[in-house]
This record gives structure tokens, C-alpha cells and sequence, in this order.
């Protein structure tokens, strides 16, 4: 284990069955639908990455990059995109946003209103990671889709970074608070 992680929250065999569950139930529920994984770089590449291993359907697939964080810990509500996705035919296509962790839930609840303006079909999240006691009460987003609800612990691994550390980490560890400043 790295010395900068406190303790491993979720292993990585327990990543691989949360993949295994999860695209066994979208396979399920798209079947027969044109379907667009969109992934949010750059935490979520490895999540999409293995989901898309375990799916059995066809799919597509983008990217954006937005960011509400800046280079802070905490999001600071406005919601910035960095990367836009590179298509614009987007009638009769389903969006599943790929997503590594929701918090306050801002940045999706202001991605799905985008991308439904934009003329998609259906706009879904899957999210590794869910924090709900972090939601902010004014946004009534809910996952379709999540691997894991999670205690509001600053994590790391598995494509979640902090200062574009740590990513590369296996599984999902949360970071001693010496490493970042928090309490």
C-alpha cells in the first residue's frame, strides 16, 4: 500500500465486480439502443475503460473535460468545459455519463441539462463513486447507476487523483489528510 494512503476503501477485486454488475445491467437495459459512453476525463478513464470490458452490447464513445474544482479540493459551483465532445449528431442517441465520483453533484446536474439542449435522446450517469451526504440540497440529481456509496473521505486510485497523483493506484484508498491539508 502507499505510505500516502490511510487505508484501502475498495480493493481492487471489488472494483472488478462492481464493473462486472454495472455492465452487465446497462447491457441489459440498452440492448438493441444506440448507446454513447461518455466519459469525464480525466478521473474516469480507468472506470470506463474496464466497464466497457464488461459490456456486451455495442457501444460508443466520447469525451469531455469539465472541472468545478479548479486546483482546490472543494468545487467552487461554477461549472467550466475544457474539452467539449466532438460529435453534434446527437438525436436518437443515449448518453451514459461516465463518471468517477459525484459530491455535490453540480457539475452532472449542469452536464445533463447540456447535453439534453444539445439534442440527445436520454442523458444517464453511471458513477463509480457516490457521496451522497455531499450533495448539494438544492440539486435533485440521482445516479442511474452506482458502483459504490462511499463516507465523505477524500479519495484516491483507480483514475482519482489528487494534484494529478495517485491515479495509477489499483484500487481506491482514502488519503491521509497530512498529505492534503484536511483534517
Amino acid at each position: 500500500m502507499n505510505k500516502d494512503i490511510k487505508n484501502i476503501l475498495v480493493s481492487e477485486e471489488e472494483l472488478d465486480g462492481i464493473c462486472e454488475r454495472l455492465g452487465e445491467q446497462i447491457s441489459r437495459d440498452y440492448e438493441g439502443k444506440r448507446l454513447l459512453l461518455l466519459c469525464i476525463l480525466k478521473g474516469s478513464v480507468v472506470f470506463m475503460g474496464d466497464l466497457m470490458k464488461k459490456m456486451t452490447i455495442p457501444v460508443e464513445i466520447d469525451f469531455m473535460r469539465v472541472s468545478s474544482y479548479g486546483n482546490s479540493t472543494k468545487s467552487h459551483g461554477a461549472v467550466n468545459i475544457i474539452l467539449d465532445l466532438h460529435r453534434t449528431d446527437l438525436e436518437d442517441t443515449n448518453i451514459l455519463i461516465v463518471e468517477d465520483i459525484i459530491d455535490s453533484g453540480k457539475t452532472l446536474s449542469y452536464l445533463s441539462g447540456y447535453l439534453m439542449n444539445k439534442g440527445a435522446k436520454s442523458v444517464k450517469i453511471v458513477t463509480l463513486l457516490d457521496k451522497p451526504e455531499r450533495r448539494d440540497p438544492q440539486i435533485t440529481l440521482t445516479p442511474d447507476y452506482v458502483g459504490k456509496v462511499i463516507p465523505d473521505e477524500f479519495v484516491v486510485g483507480y483514475g482519482l487523483d489528487y494534484a494529478e497523483n495517485y491515479r495509477a493506484l489499483p484500487y481506491i484508498g482514502v488519503l491521509k489528510p497530512s498529505v492534503y491539508g484536511g483534517k
